[in-house]
């Protein structure tokens, strides 16, 4: 008998379903893939924007009057200096310094955090945030089911929620937050916590909502964006987005197994905190390492030509055609026309210009390494 769970429903499901979606299992929830084109999808974010149901993200709120004090405790980062109003980027690590999840946290308040986990860690976060928490004048709450959370992204985002939206977006800056009130047909009112935050390389906002009134809400973004050119957008074409944006995965570039230094990502380590953190020991250990000797391996942008991607597990090959790596992430890039991936090499061929191959099914085709991200909005 199999005693395989049934998927998690988002608030968003009826909603989807009435919009012909097409969906996939991602991390436990019945989520939307795409609506119809991936590819118009895709380019309407690029272009005018898109509509996402990301309510398959975690929120754990984190208060006291050592929440900032705990979370510089369980967090790589120094998050008790994030100014109220302001969001960070940082990871948890394990205590031998591979990665668990990486995440985004806004202070919402002096002594109140939102933790957004990604889906499939959502139980890992909580629970080492509450275990990193004991000591410590701070309660750990999962409040996940209560939230649906709504983004819209691309260069016309801004004038969508303009339209709707009571707060004042020219005063919003790029990783910050601020409470606000959507505005609907009929004197329709909803609270919620506007963030400009996203993860798809262009201008966009994030709104947490509360779970029950996320259908009246994409409602009311549908008809705001309607003028724009605004579609419905699902995971597939976020994915290509952020790769694209050269934004590292967690699953894919990210993991246990690896550090932040092997990511390029040493930078959201800080060190210079006041106090230790969980895996800090083995994080300076790692880069005092990688200082003398070079690492083993970082994650670099691969450029491939005509229509045939790379795609993840796929072995990178030197100029003698032996494995020298693995990419992490690929697709064919629908706003640049051709392949493109990430992948972990030695240092020795990681220079933007190394001529490299990828092992596609048993043919090898070539890719030049590139910087990333390989596209930034103008």
């Amino acid at each position: 008998m199999s005693t395989t769970s049934a998927p998690t429903l988002s608030p968003l499901n009826s909603v989807h379903t009435e919009l012909g979606a097409l969906f996939t299992d991602f991390a436990g929830w019945n989520m939307p893939v795409r609506y119809s084109s991936e590819l118009a999808e895709h380019k309407a974010v690029r272009e005018t924007a898109g509509l996402f149901d990301l309510s398959h993200m975690g929120e754990i709120f984190v208060s006291g009057p050592e929440a900032g004090l705990a979370l510089d405790h369980a967090f790589v980062g120094n998050l008790s200096a994030v100014k109220v109003g302001r969001a960070r980027y940082t990871m948890l690590c394990h205590d031998t310094g591979g990665v668990l999840d990486d995440l985004v946290v806004y202070r919402l308040a002096e002594n109140e955090f939102l933790v957004v986990a990604n889906a499939s860690n959502v139980a890992v976060v909580a629970a080492e945030l509450r275990d990193r928490s004991h000591g410590f004048g701070a309660e750990v709450v999962d409040r996940s089911a209560e939230y649906a959370l709504i983004a819209v992204q691309g260069p016309a985002s801004a004038a969508i929620l303009g339209a709707v939206c009571e707060a004042d977006l020219d005063a919003l800056k790029y990783y910050a937050s601020v409470p606000a009130v959507l505005t609907g047909p009929g004197g329709q009112r909803h609270e919620l916590l506007l963030a400009r935050t996203g993860y798809t390389g262009e201008d966009g906002f994030e709104l947490y909502v509360a779970a029950n009134e996320a259908p009246a809400v994409w409602a009311i973004l549908t008809g705001a964006g309607a003028p724009h050119g605004l579609l419905p957008a699902g995971l597939a074409c976020r994915d290509t987005l952020r790769l694209e944006a050269g934004m590292p995965l967690y699953g894919n570039e990210l993991s246990v197994a690896s550090t932040p230094f092997e990511a390029n990502l040493g930078r959201v380590v800080k060190f210079e905190k006041p106090g230790g953190f969980v895996g800090r020991a083995a994080l300076e250990k790692r880069r005092d390492a990688i200082e003398a000797d070079g690492a083993e391996k970082v994650l670099v942008g691969l450029r491939g030509e005509g229509r045939r991607a790379p795609r993840a597990g796929y072995r990178v090959l030197d100029s003698e055609g032996e494995a020298i790596g693995e990419v992490t992430s690929g697709a064919l890039s629908p706003t640049l026309g051709h392949p493109i991936a990430l992948a972990y090499v030695p240092p020795a061929f990681a220079e933007p210009g190394t001529t490299l191959a990828v092992d596609i099914r048993g043919t090898s085709a070539g890719v030049e390494v590139v910087t990333t991200p390989f596209y930034k909005r103008t």
